[in-house]
């Protein structure tokens, strides 16, 4: 009787004006007393019976259910990736380079992402992400190597308590990741490099270069991620892992025959003018799906992806007006892939206005990597991946440690001073810079003794479409 007359007082609680739906959905309690009062005093005791030791032995908590809208915008972001990288990259490499290497550049591209889609599936993810124990600081482990044990109701938590993603999203997600990072690369080594010797050299990278940085980077443990790095969205990871690559591969290839003595115009810029209008398109999914939820932190890195890189557009547009006489449309796409860069890491974590500062520094700063410090140090960087990514890389990580702070619109962290924030931020890229270096160094010196990293003169003056690939981009 006195349970009953509890469960009654409980129903009451219901009706009470300051219960609120949000509570009546989430406390199970008040529910529970509501069907045992409507049920006859008889029933009532068979209920009390049947639920008593359950109350004991107080239930588990239901796993998290994976938002739908998140979910949907994970994939979305997935796809836009994909677009960043075929025909994305792809066409803007393509047409940069002479007609007769135009095929070679988008074999290798759309090779190295499905190569890089195939090792992430098999070791990639579980190296990134997993636990790696006493190594943890550096890399993970191999616990999920074939994707083990990850189903489509595996979840993967978000940057809100409690909020989930299905797992094989967030994976599908960080592959893209992994293989636009190496696709860069070809930026570095186009119009020379062997086919096959690019392909050894994907897997060798990937595996000790992208993959432990990512770890350092966004995994918990990390060395760099416990540090308290800032990297939203790959500007150490993708960025500066990448360009520092594509210069150290660009200096131990050599130069291109003719470089600098012979006029090596693009040879379709319409196309990499496309090119680059789908990495701006694509590069939405790149930032503000990081964020991992569709809410007011993917909203800041979407603006900032348009602001940032509009930004950078014009100054490298405007600077390079005042130093030829003319702006130009291949400096304008340069700009614009500048800004994006720079972005990358800062996109969920500045302001607009921080975002535009740091776009309109890196166009300028990224117009003198690839002219004044090319010609200085002499090397043959083709595609100038070093120039931009690589130099609008730092630029990004480390104008986060100064445009984060909320005194100048950024969100802010625990804790947070400029001076040491900027120290951590260079800290990370110095790590990438050193790491990439030697990994990259190492990977392309044991090719090149081994197998060849360059195709011989003869077939440099052919054109790889043919002397590559057996075909030609263009029939006329």
């Amino acid at each position: 009787m006195k349970k009953l007359l509890a469960s009654l007082g409980l129903a009451l609680a219901l009706l009470s004006p300051g219960m609120t739906l949000a509570q009546e959905a989430v406390d199970p309690a008040p529910v529970e007393a509501a069907v045992v009062v409507e049920t006859p005093a008889v029933e009532a005791v068979a209920v009390e019976e049947v639920v008593a030791p359950a109350e004991a032995a107080a239930p588990e908590a239901a796993a998290p259910v994976p938002d739908k809208g998140d979910t949907t915008w994970m994939m979305v972001s997935t796809l836009l990736v994909i677009l960043m990288i075929i025909p994305g990259v792809a066409l803007f490499y393509g047409g940069l380079v002479r007609a007769k290497n135009m095929l070679s550049v988008l074999t290798q591209v759309m090779a190295i992402f499905c190569l890089i889609s195939i090792l992430w599936a098999v070791y990639g993810y579980s190296l990134a992400f997993g636990d790696g124990g006493s190594m943890n600081w550096a890399i993970g482990d191999l616990s999920k190597m074939f994707l083990a044990g990850i189903t489509g109701d595996s979840t993967a938590a978000t940057f809100t308590d409690g909020v989930v993603i299905p797992e094989l999203t967030f994976v599908a997600f960080q592959l893209t990741f992994a293989a636009i990072t190496v696709a860069l690369i070809v930026g570095g080594l186009a119009e020379r490099v062997k086919f096959s010797a690019l392909m050894v050299f994907a897997v060798l990278w990937f595996t000790f270069s992208y993959l432990p940085i990512a770890h350092m980077v966004w995994a918990t443990g990390g060395y760099l991620f416990e540090a308290g790095d800032l990297d939203f969205a790959g500007g150490t990871v993708v960025h500066i892992n990448a360009g520092i690559a594509a210069l150290v591969g660009a200096i131990v290839l050599g130069k291109r025959i003719g470089f600098g003595r012979d006029a090596m115009p693009p040879h379709n810029l319409a196309m990499t003018m496309i090119g680059a209008s789908l990495l701006w398109v694509g590069w939405f999914g790149f930032n503000a799906g990081s964020n991992l939820e569709a809410t007011g932190g993917a909203a800041l890195a979407f603006m900032n992806t348009i602001l940032a890189t509009a930004a950078a557009g014009l100054s490298w547009m405007f600077a390079e007006w005042m130093m030829r006489g003319k702006p130009s449309m291949l400096g304008l796409a340069s700009g614009v892939v500048a800004g994006l860069v720079a972005i990358t890491p800062a996109a969920g974590l500045v302001g607009t206005m921080g975002g535009i500062v740091l776009g309109a520094v890196a166009g300028v700063v990224c117009l003198w990597g690839v002219t004044g410090l090319k010609k200085m140090l002499g090397y043959d960087d083709s595609l100038d991946v070093f120039g931009i990514h690589g130099i609008g890389g730092i630029i990004g990580a480390i104008g986060t440690g100064i445009f984060v702070s909320p005194a100048l619109g950024g969100v802010g962290v625990d804790g947070y001073t400029m001076g040491g924030q900027v120290v951590t931020q260079a800290t990370g890229v110095i790590i990438t810079i050193v790491w990439s270096g030697v990994v990259s160094f190492v990977a392309f010196k044991l090719i090149d003794m081994t197998m060849g990293l360059r195709v011989t003169e003869e077939q440099e003056r052919e054109g790889l479409d043919t002397a590559s690939h057996g075909e030609r981009a263009y029939n006329v």
